[in-house]
C-alpha cells in the first residue's frame, strides 16, 4: 500500500510531491510540482484506510468515476481536473492548485461573515450546483470545508466530489453511509430514499447557516426530537428574508424545501424572474424636451462629474414621474424608457471621451458575466471591482467615489447610489440591468 512522502518523485520524475494538504474519510491530497513546467498541482488518491479494504479495486473504480465526472465539468466555481495518472496500482487525480483556504477555516478565523459576503459565496456555489444538476449529478457533500476561497479574491470553488452520484429526480435509490453531520439532509440517513436537487439545497442552506453564525446546524436525524434553532437566534444581524430562506431550505422533509437550487437562490434574492418587458417598438418614448437634459449636459461639459451623476438620477426619476418619491419601483425600472437611457448614455460617453456611460458599463458587465443579460450577485461583485465600486472586498461609500477621469473605466454613472441604501441600490441595478441591455442593443 502506498503513501507518498515529501520530495518523492512520481510518474518517472514528472511530479515531485511537496506535502499532504488534506485528508478525509476516503481520499488524501498532495501538492506536487511538475518538474518540466515548475507549475504547482494538487494530486488526490485514495488514502491508506481505503487501500486496506477488501474491495479496494471497486473503490478505485468509484474514485476514477469521480475524476471523470469532474473532468467533464467546466465551470468557474468547480475545481478543474486535468487528468488521471496511475502510480503502480494507485490512481491519482491531477487537479488545479487553488491558493486559498476553505470556508470552514475562514469562518473560524474571522467569525460569522457579513450577510452580503456570505450571500456572494453561496450564490457562486449555487450556480455551480445548478450546473452539476444539469449534468444529472448530485454533489451530496456540500459544506464549508468543501468550498475553497481563492486568496485575496471573493471567489469560491466547490471541491471534493467523492460522494457525487448520478440521479433521477424522485427515483428511489441507495444512499451510502457517508455524510457530514449538520449538513446532510434526512434522506442521506436512509438506506433507500428519494433524492434530487433538494438534497443539495439542504446542504447549501446549512452551509449558509454556518457562514452567518459560525455554528454547525443540528444534525437532521435528531430533528425529530429537537427543533432546529433559526440562524437569527445566533446572529441578530441576519435579515428576516435570509433567515426564513435558510429555514425553508433546511426543511426536514424534502417536499417542504425549495425543489431546486435556483428556487432557493430566488428566496435569498440572488436570482429573480423579471417581469415581461413590452416591445421596444410599441413603447411610447417621452419627449426629450420634457426632461432636464441641458442641465445634465452643462455639468458634463464642465467635468463636474458628481453634479452630473446626481443630475442623471434626477432625470431618471423625472422620466417615470417619481421625483417626489425619490426612488423607482421594479416595474418602472424593468420598463424604463429606452429613449432616456440612450440619451443619458450618449451624453456621458461623449463628454467623458468614452470613459463613462451605460454602454461602457454594459460592455464591462458582458466581459465578466457568463449570462450578460441576467443579474447575479457574484457577477455584480466582479463588475464592482472592475469599475472601482468595490475596493479590497469592501463596497465604497458614495463619498469615496472618484469623480474625475482618474476613476476606473465605467465608474460613472452610479444610478442613484448617493441617495439609496446599498441594498436598495443593488436591487435597483438588478432590475435596470436587463433594460439597459435591451435598450442599447436596439438603440433608438
Amino acid at each position: 500500500m502506498q503513501s507518498w512522502q515529501a520530495n518523492q518523485p512520481i510518474q518517472n520524475g514528472r511530479f515531485i510531491i511537496q506535502k499532504v494538504i488534506g485528508s478525509g474519510g476516503f481520499g488524501i491530497t498532495y501538492s506536487a510540482i511538475e518538474q518540466f513546467t515548475g507549475k504547482l498541482f494538487v494530486i488526490k488518491t485514495l488514502n491508506q484506510q481505503q487501500q486496506h479494504q477488501a474491495d479496494f479495486e471497486e473503490r478505485q473504480v468509484k474514485f476514477v468515476n469521480e475524476a471523470l465526472i469532474l473532468k467533464s465539468c467546466k465551470h468557474s466555481h468547480i475545481v478543474q481536473v486535468y487528468e488521471l495518472i496511475k502510480e503502480n496500482r494507485l490512481w491519482g487525480m491531477v487537479m488545479e492548485y487553488i491558493d486559498g483556504k476553505d470556508l470552514g477555516v475562514y469562518v473560524d478565523e474571522h467569525g460569522p461573515l457579513p450577510e452580503d459576503e456570505a450571500l456572494c459565496y453561496i450564490d457562486q456555489i449555487g450556480q455551480a450546483l445548478e450546473y452539476i444538476h444539469q449534468q444529472k449529478f448530485l454533489h451530496r457533500d456540500v459544506k464549508p470545508n468543501n468550498i475553497l476561497l481563492r486568496a485575496d479574491q471573493q471567489e469560491t470553488v466547490l471541491i471534493d466530489f467523492g460522494l457525487a452520484r448520478e440521479f433521477t429526480i424522485g427515483q428511489i435509490g441507495s444512499m451510502t453511509n457517508a455524510k457530514t453531520e449538520g449538513y446532510a439532509p434526512i434522506e442521506q440517513y436512509e438506506r433507500q430514499g428519494k433524492f434530487g436537487d433538494y438534497t443539495d439545497v439542504y446542504a447549501l442552506a446549512a452551509t449558509l447557516y454556518t457562514l452567518l453564525t459560525n455554528v454547525v446546524p443540528f444534525p437532521a436525524n435528531y430533528r425529530q426530537y429537537a427543533q432546529l434553532s433559526p440562524p437569527k437566534q445566533y446572529n441578530s444581524r441576519i435579515s428576516y428574508k435570509v433567515n426564513n430562506a435558510i429555514v425553508q431550505g433546511m426543511a426536514l422533509e424534502p417536499q417542504d424545501r425549495p425543489p431546486t437550487v435556483r428556487k432557493f437562490r430566488e428566496l435569498l434574492g440572488l436570482a429573480t424572474t423579471l417581469p415581461m418587458q413590452p416591445s421596444l417598438v410599441d413603447q411610447p418614448s417621452p419627449s426629450v424636451s420634457n426632461l432636464n437634459y441641458p442641465k445634465l449636459e452643462e455639468f458634463l461639459r464642465a467635468n463636474k462629474w458628481k453634479e452630473a451623476d446626481d443630475e442623471t438620477y434626477l432625470v431618471m426619476l423625472q422620466a417615470v414621474d417619481r421625483q417626489n418619491e425619490g426612488w423607482m419601483r421594479a416595474e418602472e425600472l424593468c420598463n424604463f424608457p429606452c429613449a432616456v437611457l440612450c440619451k443619458i448614455d450618449q451624453l456621458w460617453v461623449e463628454y467623458s471621451d468614452g470613459k463613462f456611460g451605460l454602454s461602457v458599463q454594459q460592455r464591462i458587465w458582458g466581459s465578466v458575466s457568463d449570462s450578460p443579460n441576467s443579474f447575479d450577485i457574484s457577477t455584480f461583485y466582479k463588475f464592482g471591482g472592475y469599475v472601482g465600486w468595490l475596493n479590497n472586498n469592501e463596497w465604497l461609500s458614495y463619498n469615496n467615489f472618484i469623480f474625475s477621469l482618474e476613476a476606473q473605466e465605467g465608474h460613472l454613472p452610479s444610478f442613484g447610489y448617493g441617495v439609496q441604501s446599498f441594498h436598495e441600490w443593488q436591487l435597483s441595478y438588478q432590475y435596470l440591468l436587463p433594460r439597459i441591455n435591451s435598450c442599447l442593443l436596439n438603440k433608438i
